[in-house]
């Protein structure tokens, strides 16, 4: 049998953590599944520029996480998730709960971390 460091040259962890640690990855992500599609709404409430955002979507359409639609004579551009891209559902579920657990994201009550964890598990639709 195998010991996990003879995987080390072909770590699923490793590949995983190159795919969603560029920066913004994870927050376009999110955004998606919160309901924004557009080039516009990604820059919103966040401190980064058009190229960065540009280089991002590439990425990530480079990388099969979302796809790109182009409307109305190229005037109307909308970003969706792949199958791929909507797989990582459970990761930032379970990144959410590991922060309300054991960061305690913004010293919520646990009446709030509930709440919160209910509406993400329905965003993310974890038990679909």
């Amino acid at each position: 049998m195998k010991k996990i460091k003879d995987y080390d040259d072909n770590c699923p962890i490793d590949d995983t953590l190159k795919l969603i640690s560029k920066k913004w990855v994870i927050f376009i992500i999110r955004d998606i599944f919160l309901g924004k599609k557009q080039f516009s709404e990604f820059l919103e409430e966040k401190t980064l520029s058009n190229r960065v955002l540009t280089d991002t979507l590439k990425f990530m359409e480079d990388n099969d996480l979302i796809t790109k639609q182009v409307f109305e004579n190229d005037i109307k551009t909308e970003y969706s998730l792949t199958q791929k891209g909507f797989n990582l559902n459970k990761i930032l579920y379970n990144m959410l709960e590991y922060g309300l657990n054991e960061v305690n994201s913004g010293n919520l009550s646990e009446k709030q971390k509930e709440e919160l964890l209910n509406e993400y598990e329905v965003l993310f639709k974890i038990n679909d």
